[in-house]
């Protein structure tokens, strides 16, 4: 106490320098509407750029709800085209005579999720995300982002998922040229984590540098339609009967970050008929 009013005594003379500073300025302002006009202004700038820093900072804060939000009504979009993609291929192959409502418009559903683990450097690679068996994912689901195809769900826990990435040479994906049947099987060879190849499609084939090639829905993995990559070559083939396409992939595997699992009604029952139709085989 006794150290305060030393420094009070001490710089006495400035306080009060101060106050009557302070007393002038605010008569200046309230005694002039020219001078309060100008630290009106002046203090609106000021604040102004203070609310807009701290509204920068907060929304900062709030981009993870924000985009988990985006990629929801992106999901539930993306879920209405992929549905009505399959009515109009159901009612294609009605005739007119009989043209009746799909029994099951609401086939296909997406489930959002984020990458939490990626690898791009291995010959075989995985990725995790953050939504597993009790959000409904099964072993075998497809998993796209917003630009194509990504890979397959391998194993799920109850919370969380582990992914067969595009990037594994040990996994093949049924796929055809766009708006046409030519199909073929999509592989990664390794390295370039960009480029993939279409393989095995036939000799007699049309196509031309630049075009789409996207999922055949010969399978329960991926509906048909769903971007792949771009045709950039046409490379060498072992098997004169058919040939290969080099192929720049649609997603950037580098940056993967967040992607959503497809969920088909009929997977459980069409694997089971290919099942039972594999075991009259045998």
């Amino acid at each position: 106490m006794k150290n305060l009013l030393q420094f009070i005594i001490k710089y006495s003379a400035w306080f009060v320098f101060s106050f009557y500073v302070i007393i002038s300025l605010v008569l200046l302002v309230t005694g002039n509407n020219y001078q309060r006009s100008v630290y009106l202004t002046s203090a609106n700038v000021v604040t102004g750029s203070i609310y807009e820093g701290a509204s920068q900072v907060t929304g900062y804060f709030h981009l993870k709800s924000i985009n988990e939000d985006l990629q929801a009504n992106n999901a539930l979009l993306q879920n209405e085209v992929l549905n009505l993609k399959n009515q109009l291929a159901q009612y294609k192959v009605l005739s007119a005579d009989s043209l009746l409502p799909f029994k099951y418009p609401d086939r296909f559903g997406y489930v959002a999720a984020a990458v939490i683990n990626n690898n791009t450097a291995h010959q075989k690679n995985f990725f995790t995300i953050d939504k597993g068996a009790l959000d409904g994912l099964k072993s075998g689901m497809g998993v796209v982002d917003h630009n194509g195809i990504t890979g397959i769900v391998n194993v799920t826990g109850p919370h969380m998922s582990r992914i067969i990435s595009l990037l594994n040479e040990d996994q093949h994906f049924s796929v055809k040229l766009k708006d046409t049947e030519f199909v073929g099987s999509l592989t990664w060879k390794g390295g370039d984590p960009t480029i993939a190849y279409a393989e095995e499609l036939p000799r007699h084939a049309t196509y031309e540098i630049g075009d789409t090639i996207v999922t055949s829905g010969y399978s329960t993995t991926f509906p048909e339609g769903i971007p792949v990559g771009m045709v950039l070559a046409r490379v060498k083939s072992g098997d004169d009967s058919f040939f290969t396409l080099k192929v720049k992939l649609a997603s950037d595997f580098r940056s993967l970050s967040t992607v959503r699992v497809i969920k088909d009604i009929y997977k459980t029952e069409i694997d089971s008929l290919s099942e039972f139709d594999n075991l009259k085989m045998e």
